[in-house]
């Protein structure tokens, strides 16, 4: 099926572990609520656990660190971690960007070629079945989490 490429802006009130959860219970609805009884269900089907949903569903922990994921790490497989604040900076110019920056810069980044890709938000979350995820603010508030992330192979 191959690698898919996501990005995802849901409400944050200062717990990304709650906002991960309740972004993942709005996707699971969405897209699988009449097909499985729950997310578990969900993730105990075969195909579904090799191949994945190709979606924030395929990321199951939060990690504190900004530090890359290590392919040979299993523990870094299905994470969401922050993006380092200087990459943040470098993308957004500032350390505090706007739900409206963030969705300009993953939009800029889908009508990319391959070399201005490379240099892209979304390039930053370099290793299959992880994301990233940015805070966004708005007026001076930290409002949202701005979350990207690939799965698939």
């Amino acid at each position: 099926m191959g690698a898919s490429g996501w990005s995802y802006v849901t409400e944050y009130e200062g717990d990304v572990e709650a906002a991960l959860g309740a972004l993942h219970a709005r996707e699971f609805q969405e897209e699988y609520g009449g097909e499985f009884a729950s997310l578990e269900d969900l993730r105990q089907d075969e195909y579904l656990a090799t191949e994945g949903t190709h979606s924030i569903l395929d990321i199951y922990a939060v990690v504190a660190t900004d530090k890359p994921p290590v392919a040979t790490c299993l523990d870094d497989h299905g994470t969401l971690r922050p993006l380092a604040l200087d990459r943040v900076v470098h993308h957004f110019g500032t350390e505090r960007p706007t739900v409206e920056r963030f969705r300009e810069l993953i939009d800029a980044a889908n009508e990319m070629n391959h070399e201005e890709f490379q240099r892209s938000l979304p390039n930053e979350c370099r290793m299959r079945w992880t994301a990233c995820y940015v805070t966004l603010y708005s007026e001076d508030k930290a409002s949202h989490l701005g979350i990207f992330g690939f799965s698939g192979d």
